[in-house]
């Protein structure tokens, strides 16, 4: 089949809507974190009305109120707050139970496996510039030829070892330097793709919402800087 790989949409519904707008493929595939940001409860249950049609893996802000040893004054900690008080319990719970991976039969590339960061793990980072060391470890025992990753919101593409790994870059909050929304076509061939949408509306409404981190949100949407993702790999990895 083919598979429309939609990672990190951070509750962006504009980008969302842009994106779905485009997407012909026969499942899609959403790489986790797709709730926490100004829009939560609407864009999961847009998601959801695909039926059987979506498949879902879990991010590490799906686990919205893992909380331990935070601060409750930080933003980010009223923000997950805020987003949880929109979910509800029934879709906090649907959100922490969603599984780590998820492998699909594509067009093309045969079996695929889905995660967040790395197999096994919502919180383990690959990037363009992680090791091969590195990542020969994160990818120990995989059988898979083609892994699909995000978390890091920075579209990539590499092969080591005879495994490809994929970043579907990121929906919502890009870290690319150019506004859209990321996102990655798979079968029969690999097609990364950039969707624009009218990023001043999505403003508009996000500042709207009340959401606590709103305006980190939109200096992720906005971000015009050519050199923003290869910093942030950088910077990700420590080098």
């Amino acid at each position: 089949m083919r598979v429309a790989a939609l990672y990190d949409v951070h509750g962006n519904l504009p980008a969302l809507e842009a994106v779905l707008g485009e997407v012909d493929a026969d499942a899609i595939l959403v790489g986790g974190d797709v709730a926490s940001g100004p829009f939560p409860r609407e864009t999961l249950e847009r998601l959801q009305a695909y039926g059987p049609r979506v498949h879902f893996v879990r991010g590490n802000a799906d686990r919205v109120l893992d909380l331990a040893g935070a601060n409750d004054g930080e933003p980010w900690v009223r923000s997950r707050y805020w987003v949880a008080d929109r979910l509800g319990e029934e879709q906090l719970a649907f959100l922490a139970g969603l599984p780590l991976d998820v492998t699909l039969e594509v067009e093309g590339l045969g079996p695929a496996r889905f995660c967040h960061g790395a197999p096994g793990s919502d919180e383990e980072v690959i990037t363009r510039v992680t090791s091969d060391e590195r990542l020969r470890g994160l990818l120990a025992g995989i059988e898979e030829r083609t892994v699909v990753c995000g978390h890091t919101h920075i579209q990539f593409d590499r092969v080591l070892d005879g495994i490809r790994v994929l970043n579907a870059g990121s929906v919502g909050a890009p870290y690319e330097g150019r506004p859209g929304a990321y996102w990655l076509e798979l079968g029969p061939d690999v097609s990364f793709r950039r969707t624009e949408y009218d990023v001043e509306s999505a403003v508009a409404a996000i500042r709207a919402t009340g959401y606590p981190n709103a305006e980190q949100s939109i200096g992720y949407i906005l971000d015009e800087d050519p050199g923003t993702a290869d910093r942030l790999s950088a910077l990700i990895e420590g080098i």
